[in-house]
């Protein structure tokens, strides 16, 4: 009797594994682990422009490193195929503010601590579906001691604000988070 149950159990098992496989495939869930949502069969390019640095104030790297950081980020995350211009996407900008402002103050009235801040006014069409194109102005901003020279952290904190502003400005154009 036990060994009847214990083949009975097996079949039993092995049917709803058989049977869970046969629907399975007729479900079509996807699920990126980079947040696009894009469809491939009408949407195969994208076009980034250069960013002009149009700020007061001019880090020399800064434009082409921005202007390659959103490329990056297209370019290792979705299937388009990035391009200068032309693009079924279109993304172009400037680099309207670059600035420094002194934050905490010490004891000697100094400040403590310097906040460097990057702003970037963004215009994307979406030429596939026009009522998805936007302008908007994005900003990311690092601290760092007042006792360290702009010019010995410039790069690690323009590369930070880079990353941030590229991820906000991927997300809010292909990933729709």
């Amino acid at each position: 009797m036990r060994g009847i149950r214990t083949s009975i159990s097996r079949v039993v098992g092995i049917a709803v594994i058989l049977a869970t496989m046969a629907i399975l495939p007729s479900c079509l869930i996807t699920y990126r682990f980079n947040g696009a949502s894009i469809d491939y069969t009408k949407t195969q390019s994208i076009s980034i422009a250069d960013f002009p640095n149009n700020a007061a104030l001019v880090n020399p790297n800064l434009s082409t490193n921005l202007s390659e950081g959103i490329r990056d980020i297209y370019s290792r995350q979705t299937r388009l195929q990035v391009l200068r211009k032309g693009g079924d996407l279109e993304l172009e900008g400037e680099i309207t503010d670059y600035a420094l402002t002194p934050m905490a103050i010490s004891a000697d009235n100094l400040s403590a601590e310097t906040k460097l801040t990057v702003t970037v006014k963004v215009r994307f069409t979406n030429n596939k579906s026009p009522e998805e194109s936007f302008e908007k102005t994005y900003s990311a901003y690092q601290t760092f001691d007042s006792s360290q020279l702009l010019s010995d952290v410039q790069d690690e904190l323009c590369s930070q604000m880079i990353t941030e502003i590229a991820e906000s400005i991927y997300n809010d154009t292909v990933a729709k988070w």
